[in-house]
């Protein structure tokens, strides 16, 4: 029945629709990466002329009770599902906990949270956006269920001026001009009236309110982006997680109060409308504020979802589609954009959706799916249910102009949306604090999806030195939290959408999907989706879904993952009698580890691989225990690493597991884990510096582009922290990383054809650029005569692949030329990838004047705010840049703090950039008297962890900064 009423839909609603190209096919020559910058933007935008309610404190504390009904009872393939059931948890947890009064809620376990009066169930949402004024005039109707006798509802609101608001119950009218009150504090308006709603009935409200189409990418925002002919064009787009829902509309602006939505949007006849559902009907109506004839566009209601994944977009569009999905499936891009480039997305999306049916048993139960490139966006995608917003590189590639690293980003960005269709869409956390179990398992998904859609990109080996070494990297640092976080306010829930979250949530699931067999953790995995479907949940109803799925007490073990901070280091020593004594102690990159941090036994699962297999049963669930392995000959723990933890071999092992490697016995991705394990072991005083660069220099014969990657990542990281040591030290460890790529660099090379495979594409970029940037003057040449030939106009000069390499080189080697010529690219090209290259290059110029000119570009005017982070990256490359960096931050800190308000994620996200690069304690001091006085609400957890990073520098520096001086003298390398 829904294909049906499907086909009497117009495809591609008020868009101009592209065609498909006919017999097209999808590449299979992508993969997948990271996503991850998930940056949120918000802006204290001016009132309009209509002033706000004043602030009032609400004092009432009212129980918090939900109903809820038997998941059993739950119908996939319905549209409107039956009525949710699972936040019982949160009466549960009201009932056995005293609530504290908060202004304008109810304060459970911390929590600033709504009071439970009423339930929503449905909201009519109107929107009318206007361009002109860049703001937004809209009605909502919604629906509530009374849970407790009422004189009052307080709901979220921010941003947002409302002018009128009406109560109604049983078709009579309660109040037509209640009293309103707001807290600025909880975001929330109070509207009181005089008459009494009874417990059991069920009430409407209606409010009519005035909003700001602003610039932060919050809320409804617009976006601009240049025509072909030069103009610039407005859309109207919306970014609503964590809690930006309630800038767009009053609403209920919290995960568990789940509702249906029904949207309708006003706007110019010319311009294409979008929402999470397919269009119902569309009719002329008068406009109120402009007098103007406008459509309407009225939308089908939804199912029951989060505000959160509410979603719309007003603009001019065009629009490709496929078919190959049971549901039509589109693309859609502002002009300006070649639509033809979402082709790759949109035929992956298509595929992706039926393979994902299939492997978590459930429908996809939305009549469309649509994807959206905006032109200013915070993050890289965004989840929406039925439409998901995308940065423009994150969907539109085009495969001329752009490298395989980018190709593989399109992919996972796309794959991992479309999981949280499921995970998080359908079955959504109840509170922030369970957030991993959206973006971990999503981030798990796009990896496990991209190794079944690409194989020979082995993905499973990238995963190693990408979502592992992120996730031990920061949760080796004492600021780091838990998987699940207590979070309690919206400023502090942006600041968990980070790499513990996302990477080291989805290596949890990695390794409790080895430790069960993949198949029986997909099965857990069905029986979890189709029981809490259009609901919520915690962890715990995972783990019990996959404790029925596998027969094993799996919350037993995987609690202490997700509650505690932090990870072990499993230290290996051997005796005799075939017989390993193993030790685990949590791991501390600043290597000052105090015994009251390290009280948590970690169920470790060992994955042992000897010359018969891999052990996947055996476990260190205590401090210490011995292990008896079949041949002590050739022994590694953590096969493949799908386990978190550091392991600590003797030196001995060491040497007898580097022979190993020569001799086949070790994967890709153990080769690769235990020069991790090294070099981080290293850094936190558990080694010598000196044994990580000895290991490091005996890998020249190393074939496997994964496994270069981490040596680089390895050396790069030695260099970073000995960054403003003495210029002689420097200058050694960049010959010694020199030696060590040169020659590999000379045998891969760097000239590309379409016989190479995505892997070999990567690993001759990578090579390339290292050697060059490390001094190797036949590549430094090279570089030259291609950017002069490209800057000439001949863009077959540069391969995408080397493209950031040929830019880098140029700046680092060149002069105000190169850096002019690249500038000018960057204001000439339409094309995003090639714009992003050239800005995160333009730091490598050292010259004082250039260091300015890029510093200028922050706030220029030419940068969209979603990019001001780029131009960064080049200054973060040399002490000079980095200096700088931290001036023009104190310089600015006001404007700074303006543009991106502490209650998102972005300036966190600045402040790290500015201040983690530091090394010494001179550096840290000034950090810290910088922010001594200033208010840190919003972006604390990214500062900790950046001085942090810094305090690991510093104390790996005064360790081992002999040792290495020493070593780079013995070998030859000038010091």
């Amino acid at each position: 029945m829904l294909r049906t009423s499907l086909s009497l839909r117009p495809a591609c609603h008020g868009a101009r629709r592209i065609l498909p190209r006919p017999g097209l096919q999808l590449l299979h020559d992508q993969a997948a990466t990271k996503k991850f910058t998930s940056h949120h933007f918000q802006q204290l935008s001016t009132s309009t002329s209509t002033p706000r309610f004043s602030s009032a404190t609400v004092s009432t504390c009212l129980p918090r009770l939900r109903t809820f009904a038997d998941p059993r009872t739950t119908r996939l393939r319905l549209r409107n599902p039956p009525v949710r059931y699972c936040s019982h948890r949160r009466h549960n947890m009201c009932r056995t906990h005293a609530a504290a009064d908060v202004a304008g809620g109810v304060n459970v376990h911390g929590r600033e949270l709504l009071p439970a009066n009423v339930i929503p169930r449905h909201y009519h949402v109107t929107l009318e956006p206007d361009f002109k004024k860049l703001t937004f005039d809209g009605t909502v109707i919604i629906d509530l269920d009374v849970a407790e006798e009422l004189e009052s509802i307080s709901l979220h609101t921010l941003e947002l001026d409302i002018h009128s608001a009406k109560i109604s119950s049983g078709g009579q009218v309660v109040s037509a001009a209640p009293e309103i009150s707001y807290n600025a504090e909880t975001q929330t308006t109070k509207f009181d009236f005089p008459s009494k709603v009874s417990k059991g009935n069920k009430a409407q409200l209606e409010i009519k309110f005035t909003g700001q189409l602003n610039d932060k990418m919050a809320g409804f925002y617009r976006s601009t982006y240049k025509n072909p002919d030069g103009t610039e064009g407005i859309l109207a787009v919306s970014q609503m997680e964590p809690t930006d829902a309630r800038r767009a509309f009053p609403c209920f602006d919290e995960p568990s109060l789940k509702a249906e939505f029904t949207v309708t949007l006003i706007a110019d006849k010319n311009l294409t409308c979008l929402s999470n559902m397919d269009v119902a009907s569309e009719n002329d109506v008068q406009s109120e504020s402009t007098g103007a004839t406008k459509k309407a566009v009225h939308f089908n209601k939804s199912p029951l979802m989060s505000t959160y994944l509410v979603a719309f977009v007003v603009g001019e569009l065009n629009c490709i589609e496929t078919n190959d999905f049971r549901v039509p499936v589109r693309v859609y891009a502002p002009p300006g954009q070649n639509i033809e480039h979402g082709r790759f997305s949109l035929d992956l999306a298509a595929k992706t959706l039926v393979f994902y049916e299939k492997v978590f048993g459930i429908d996809f139960p939305l009549p469309k799916m649509d994807q959206i490139a905006i032109p200013d966006f915070a993050q890289g995608a965004m989840e929406n249910w039925g439409l998901v917003t995308y940065r423009v590189v994150d969907l539109l590639l085009d495969e001329k102009v752009s490298g395989a690293a980018t190709k593989e980003r399109v992919a996972e960005v796309v794959q991992h949306e479309l999981a949280h269709q499921w995970f998080g869409n359908l079955v959504t956390m109840d509170w922030w604090d369970g957030l991993w179990l959206n973006e971990g398992f999503a981030t798990w998904a796009s990896w496990y999806s991209c190794n079944v859609f690409f194989p020979e990109w082995k993905v499973w080996e990238t995963y190693v030195t990408d979502n592992l070494q992120r996730a031990l990297a920061l949760d080796s640092l004492r600021s780091s939290h838990p998987i699940e976080v207590p979070v309690k306010k919206a400023d502090e829930i942006n600041q968990i959408f980070d790499a513990i979250s996302y990477s080291k949530g989805s290596c949890v699931l990695r390794m409790i999907s080895t430790y069960l067999g993949e198949d029986v953790f997909l099965e857990g995995v069905r029986r979890y989706l189709k029981k809490h479907a259009y609901g919520n949940t915690q962890t715990g109803d995972l783990w019990s879904s996959l404790s029925e799925a596998s027969g094993k007490s799996v919350e037993e073990v995987m609690d202490v993952w997700t509650k505690h901070i932090g990870f072990p280091v499993v230290t290996v020593s051997e005796g005799g009698d075939n017989t390993i004594q193993l030790k685990q102690n949590r791991f501390l990159r600043t290597g000052d580890t105090k015994p009251e941090e390290d009280q948590v036994i970690f169920p470790v699962f060992l994955g042992l691989r000897t010359k018969d297999g891999v052990n996947e049963e055996l476990t260190l669930n205590k401090r210490e225990d011995s292990f008896k392995v079949p041949n002590n000959d050739f022994f590694k723990l953590n096969a493949n690493h799908t386990g978190i933890y550091r392991t600590s071999y003797t030196p001995e092992r060491l040497e007898k597991l580097g022979v190993a490697a020569k001799q086949g016995l070790l994967s890709v991705e153990d080769r690769t884990g235990m020069v991790a394990d090294a070099g981080a072991l290293a850094s936190s005083g558990y080694g010598k510096t000196s044994g990580v660069l000895s290991l490091l220099k005996g890998f020249g014969s190393e074939t496997e582009f994964v496994v270069w990657n981490e040596l680089i990542s390895r050396v790069s990281a030695v260099r970073s922290a000995w960054l403003f040591e003495d210029q002689a030290i420097r200058d050694g460890l960049e010959a010694f990383q020199l030696e060590l790529v040169s020659d590999k660099a000379h045998e891969v090379g760097w000239e590309f054809s379409d016989k190479d495979g995505h892997i070999e594409q990567q690993f001759k970029a990578m090579m390339f650029g290292n050697a060059g940037l490390c001094g190797d003057k036949k590549i430094i040449q090279a570089a030259k005569d291609m950017f002069a030939k490209y800057m000439a106009g001949d863009k077959s000069a540069v391969h995408p692949n080397i493209r950031s390499s040929v830019f880098s080189m140029a700046l680092k080697y060149g002069g105000k030329e190169e850096y002019e010529a690249i500038l000018n690219f960057y204001r000439t090209s339409t094309n995003p990838d090639e714009r992003n290259t050239a800005l995160r290059c333009l730091g490598r110029a050292k010259d004082p004047e250039l260091i300015q000119k890029t510093l200028g570009m922050l706030f220029g005017g030419e940068v969209k705010d979603q990019d001001i982070y780029m131009p960064t990256a080049g200054l973060r490359s040399h002490p000079e840049g980095i200096k700088a960096l931290f001036v023009w931050m104190t310089e600015n800190w006001d404007e700074l703090v303006k543009r991106f308000p502490p209650a998102l994620s972005m300036l966190g996200t600045m402040v790290s950039i500015f201040t983690s690069s530091f090394t010494t304690k001179e550096q840290l001091l000034k950090v810290e008297k910088f922010f001594k006085d200033k208010n840190t609400s919003g972006y604390e957890m990214s500062l900790a962890q950046s001085l942090d990073s810094v305090r690991s520098k510093i104390s790996w520096l005064e360790r081992d900064r002999a040792d290495v001086a020493a070593w780079l003298k013995e070998n030859g390398y000038g010091a």
